[in-house]
């Protein structure tokens, strides 16, 4: 149908932060994803539904016109930069830092900087810009190992609280850039669906200076 509205989001806590929101638009699933294998939820619209996505995968989604909007972490899209979506508002939710971390006590080396990360571009781009030339070394998890068993000497990774670094015997050094999760919206479904999708927006943002 052509007004139908895929939203794209992923479990986990973006998809609970983004329920309200969702509600302040009169958007409500009506099942829980943590819940059902469904990855196609419909809600109480009978035009809009829900799709179940990775989190790195929403952007690809809504890029390549498979949702017409979603909900993706800024970490996600300074990684990853697409083609054929705009950013469209800072939700406030999923809020944390992209940080540079070490050893409390940082061992001495005689060799170029050795990063573990997962956000290979973004750290690439940071060290850039410093004029530093390191070695990235491309992990997936469990970030705060690294520097433990001497392959990296300091990661790069998202802090929250920090509880993590604190139980591994690191510490916050270097801010890279604050991280919240982000409104995106396919090219193409902005100007096709303007009405729809500014109505949303529209919400979000009233629900958004509400809290």
């Amino acid at each position: 149908m052509d007004n139908q509205l895929t939203i794209a989001l992923s479990k986990g806590r973006i998809y609970k932060d983004t329920l309200p929101l969702l509600e302040a638009a009169d958007i409500l699933p009506l099942e829980d994803p943590s819940k059902s294998r469904k990855l196609i939820i419909p809600t109480n619209q009978e035009n809009v539904r829900l799709l179940i996505v990775r989190a790195t995968d929403a952007p690809t989604y809504v890029s390549h016109g498979a949702a017409d909007i979603g909900v993706a972490g800024k970490d996600v899209l300074m990684e990853a930069p697409l083609d054929n979506l705009y950013e469209l508002l800072d939700l406030q939710i999923a809020k944390c830092r992209l940080m540079v971390a070490g050893p409390e006590t940082p061992k001495p080396h005689g060799h170029r900087l050795k990063i573990a990360t997962k956000y290979i571009n973004s750290a690439k781009a940071y060290y850039a810009q410093k004029g530093e030339q390191v070695d990235l070394i491309k992990l997936y998890g469990s970030m705060e190992i690294a520097p433990l068993i001497d392959l990296a000497d300091k990661i790069v990774d998202l802090v929250d609280t920090g509880n993590t670094l604190r139980a591994n015997g690191l510490v916050p050094e270097e801010h890279i850039a604050n991280i919240s999760s982000r409104l995106i919206v396919n090219e193409h479904a902005y100007k096709t669906k303007f009405n729809q999708i500014n109505e949303i927006v529209e919400k979000f943002q009233t629900a958004i200076s509400n809290t």
